[in-house]
C-alpha cells in the first residue's frame, strides 16, 4: 500500500509545480458557471421551480457539478494510450505494482490537488458572485463526500476501460473524445437527468454515467431526500462493483496480446 500512497504524493507534487494553470482555470470555470446561470435564469423566466428545482437550486447544481468535475476528472485513459504507443507499458507491467491500480492512484493524486487548489477556492469565489444555496446539514455533506468519492471511482473505471481498449485498437483517440462527450452529456453535468424526456431517463438508468455527476450534485442541492439518497449511493456502489468485471476481463485479454508499437 505504501507504494500506491507514494504515487498519490508524487502526482500531487507534480500538479503543484503547475498550480498557476489552475488559478486561471478558476476564472474560466467561473465564467462558464456565470453563462449557465444567466441562461437558466432566462429559461425559468420568473417561475418558482421546474422539475422540482428552484432557480437557486439549479445554480447550485451547476456550480457543484462543474467544481466536482475538477475532482473526479482525470486523463488516465490518455496516459495509458500514450504509454502503449510509446512502448513504455512493457516496462510498467514488470514493475512491482498493479499497473491499473497505480494509474488510479495517480488520478487520485491529481484529483486531490484539484480539490484543494481548484474546487474549494473556486466555490468560494463563485458563491460571492452568484446566489448559491449550500447544505446546512452535516449529514448531507457526509453523504456528498462519500458520493463524490464513488464518482471518482466510477469515472476512473470508465477511463481505465477506455485506456485498455488501446491494446486492441492501437489508436483510440476518437474513442477517448467520444467518451468525454458522452460522460458530459449523460452524467447530468450539462443538464440534470430529471430534465430529459422520460424515455431518455429510462435509458440513462441502465448506464453508469449518472453515478458520476448527477447523483452527488442532487445530494448536495438536496434534490434527493431520505431514502432517495441511500438508493442513489447504493446505485453508485453497484456500478463500482459491476465495472470491475469488464476491466479485469479486458485486462487479462490485453496482456495476452500486447504489441509494443514504440520504444
Amino acid at each position: 500500500m505504501d507504494k500506491y500512497l507514494e504515487m498519490i504524493r508524487i502526482r500531487f507534487l507534480m500538479m503543484l509545480a503547475y498550480r498557476t494553470n489552475y488559478y486561471s482555470g478558476i476564472l474560466i470555470y467561473s465564467i462558464n458557471i456565470g453563462a449557465y446561470y444567466f441562461l437558466w435564469t432566462a429559461i425559468y423566466g420568473g417561475k418558482e421551480e421546474i422539475q422540482g428545482m428552484s432557480v437557486i437550486q439549479m445554480t447550485t447544481y451547476i456550480a457543484v457539478s462543474w467544481m466536482a468535475r475538477a475532482f473526479y476528472f482525470n486523463n488516465i485513459d490518455r496516459e495509458i494510450a500514450q504509454e502503449i504507443k510509446d512502448g513504455k507499458v512493457a516496462i510498467e507491467l514488470i514493475r512491482p505494482y498493479n499497473y491499473l491500480g497505480m494509474k488510479t492512484m495517480q488520478g487520485l493524486g491529481e484529483g486531490v490537488f484539484r480539490l484543494l487548489f481548484f474546487s474549494l477556492p473556486g466555490m468560494v469565489i463563485v458563491s460571492l458572485i452568484f446566489p448559491l444555496s449550500f447544505a446546512t446539514s452535516i449529514i448531507t455533506w457526509c453523504y456528498f463526500a462519500f458520493s463524490i468519492i464513488l464518482s471518482f471511482i466510477v469515472n476512473s473505471q470508465i477511463n481505465l476501460l477506455t485506456g485498455i481498449m488501446t491494446f486492441f485498437l492501437f489508436n483510440n483517440d476518437g474513442l477517448i473524445r467520444a467518451k468525454r462527450v458522452i460522460i458530459d452529456l449523460f452524467s447530468g453535468l450539462l443538464l440534470p437527468i430529471s430534465f430529459y424526456p422520460i424515455w431518455a431517463q429510462d435509458v440513462m438508468k441502465l448506464l453508469p454515467f449518472q453515478a458520476i455527476s448527477y447523483i452527488p450534485s442532487m445530494i448536495f442541492t438536496e434534490g434527493f431526500q431520505g431514502q432517495e439518497i441511500l438508493n442513489a449511493l447504493f446505485l453508485q456502489l453497484v456500478w463500482v462493483v459491476i465495472l470491475i468485471v469488464p476491466i479485469q476481463a479486458l485486462w487479462v485479454l490485453a496482456k495476452k496480446q500486447l504489441i509494443v508499437q514504440g520504444g
